[in-house]
């Protein structure tokens, strides 16, 4: 429920008590400022309330924006101004000291809605006013000035905009102009027909899981029909998002829903096509899980280094400042959106060539584009980090800490390290990753992996000895993934039995999702995952520590059978904590969220 309150003079021919009630406004008139602010007192606070001079003119859409976006505790647009219920207290202040101010009559001349905008400024409140571009809002002193600006209304299509800005600002080559041509049409046929974004993802969800059992098939009309089907997904996701920015429907449920199920489809088709491929007798789930690891360090790359940099301060780079040179230049822009094989592009090379080669194939060509991709990325982000001069803050080295996922080994072992100076954080955790993963590569399942999981934990626990705040402290998070999801795929792949490779698999899988739900409470402004949490799954480096030990000291089989159980018990504890945070935040109310994100 939400209530609007018009101030002043009511002027003939007006739309505005439509215009609100169009978009679920209930209408009180107040007939001085007292009266608003009485009116206002009124309602009740858990309402979205809102105050409109009813000489406003503009576009529908201009009020939508503005009245009705739920990310926003208080926004406005000329002549109007809403509180949610987290922006109440300071609007009813506003309008109180405006009323002080005015003596609660001033109405006639002034725009009370705009005195209100002024008093929440001048409070420090922050006030959220959206892009109208060619949207009209204003509120005309005069009668010439109304008609001139009913006629400007009249030369604008309020519903071609709106359209338009439901496509993302900033996307991939073939999503801007393969997919959101028409998927914006379909976001509108969805609204129109009161469906939801959360539905909408669920769909796609469904779809890309169907497209993941086509290609477990094995036939090659299975592996066209899962081409299609994955593309149709990806219409889908893109859909969510423009329906989500058509209608203003953002939640916290929503953001992290549509940024989960993006990860469960690509890598849930990965698994089927290895499920395909083994059908026809080649065994090819060691490039699944690598395409999978490669891919969530990518990831994790993006994620640390925006992180990292994202409220640095004296955060410029002659890099930096390239990279904006280019950005002139129309053409590089699409270029080096490509290369980094962003998930339109991805997921239609994927599609492709499901369809027209083989699984093998098809993980063959996808590796060495995310191999490139990462290359190029990773370097100029390192470049960038050694060439700026950025201070980071706290916040910023927790979030890091945060990222890297830290257990009670690391933390103890913390504790007992000299407090003397000592080798970069990033170095230190390079220096484990490399031992690990070399060591499960020449020895296989064997006590020197143990002993080089061991050497792993105290380098661990070097790196996050004090503070992320070095120059290249981000790239600690993406190297403990790279090293505990590759140490699990190489003693797997060591292994050399059925199974071994589906159970590492899976368990990776229930890893990333707790390192990806772990980026979105940040990105969310929720804090990691509770202490409990990472204790219970270990931390990255007790997890590595104790496959490299279950490697030792079983058989293939039954390393086969222990990396099974750990998958399984991981994915119930970290999804069942996962969903249970974001259902009990959405219900509580928690900030509405939408995360435009990198086109990954």
């Amino acid at each position: 429920m939400s209530t609007a309150i018009l101030t002043g003079q009511p002027v003939p021919g007006s739309s505005i008590e439509a215009d609100l009630r169009s978009l679920g406004f209930d209408i009180r008139t107040a007939t001085d400022a007292a009266d608003a602010e009485t009116l206002l007192a009124a309602v009740p606070g858990d309402q979205r309330v809102a105050v409109v001079d009813t000489r406003f003119v503009g576009h529908t859409h201009a009020l939508r924006l503005g009245l009705t976006d739920p990310r926003f505790p208080l926004a406005a647009v000329p002549g109007a101004v809403t509180a949610q219920p987290a922006g109440r207290q300071a609007l009813t202040r506003a309008m109180a000291r405006e009323n002080s101010t005015s003596g609660g009559t001033a109405l006639a001349v002034d725009s009370l809605a705009d005195r209100i905008v002024t008093a929440l400024d001048a409070d420090g409140g922050e006030v959220h006013r959206p892009e109208l571009g060619s949207l009209v809002a204003v509120v005309p002193a005069d009668p010439q000035a109304r008609n001139e600006a009913r006629q400007a209304v009249g030369a604008v299509d309020d519903e071609a905009v709106r359209l338009k800005s439901a496509v993302k600002a900033r996307d991939g080559f073939f999503t801007t102009f393969c997919i959101s041509p028409y998927s914006r049409y379909l976001a509108r046929w969805c609204a129109r027909r009161g469906l939801t974004p959360n539905q909408v993802t669920t769909a796609s969800l469904i779809t890309a899981l169907i497209a993941a059992g086509c290609a477990a098939t094995g036939t090659r009309g299975g592996y066209i029909a899962a081409g299609l089907l994955l593309l149709f997904s990806f219409v889908l996701d893109c859909t969510d998002g423009q329906l989500a920015r058509y209608s203003l429907q953002y939640s916290t449920l929503g953001a992290w829903l549509d940024a989960t199920f993006d990860r469960a489809k690509e890598y849930a088709y990965y698994a089927g096509l290895a499920l395909g491929a083994a059908r026809g007798g080649d065994d090819v789930w060691a490039l699944a899980l690598g395409a999978m690891v490669l891919q969530t360090c990518r990831h994790v790359v993006d994620f640390s280094f925006n992180e990292a940099n994202h409220d640095a301060t004296a955060n410029t780079s002659p890099t930096a400042a390239l990279s904006g040179k280019l950005d002139s230049v129309g053409w590089t822009v699409w270029v080096r959106r490509m290369i980094v094989l962003p998930i339109g592009e991805r997921w239609a090379m994927i599609a492709v060539l499901t369809a027209a080669t083989t699984p093998r194939i098809t993980f063959y060509v996808l590796l060495v584009g995310c191999a490139f991709a990462a290359t190029y990325t990773t370097a100029g982000r390192v470049l960038r980090s050694l060439t700026r001069k950025a201070r980071r803050t706290d916040r910023a080295a927790q979030a890091l800490a945060d990222l890297a996922d830290s257990g009670p080994l690391a933390a103890a072992l913390a504790r007992f390290l000299p407090g003397a100076a000592r080798p970069t954080a990033a170095l230190s955790a390079a220096a484990g990753a490399v031992l690990v993963t070399l060591g499960a590569w020449m020895w296989g399942p064997s006590w020197w992996v143990v002993l080089m999981a061991g050497a792993y934990v105290l380098l661990s626990a070097e790196a996050v000895a004090r503070p992320l705040k070095g120059a290249l402290d981000w790239l600690v998070p993406p190297v403990f993934r790279a090293a505990e999801y590759g140490m699990v795929l190489i003693l797997a792949a060591k292994a050399d039995v059925n199974g071994a490779l589906p159970a590492a698999f899976g368990l990776v899988a229930a890893v990333a999702y707790h390192h990806y739900d772990t980026v979105y409470r940040i990105r969310g402004n929720a804090g990691a995952p509770p202490a409990w949490l990472v204790r219970a799954v270990g931390g990255q480096e007790g997890r590595t520590l104790l496959v490299a030990v279950l490697a030792a000291a079983l058989t293939a089989r039954q390393f086969t059978v222990a990396l099974t159980v750990l998958a399984v018990a991981i994915a119930l504890v970290v999804i069942a904590e996962s969903v249970r945070f974001w259902v009990a935040a959405h219900r509580a109310g928690a900030p509405s969220v939408h995360d435009e994100g990198e086109p990954a």
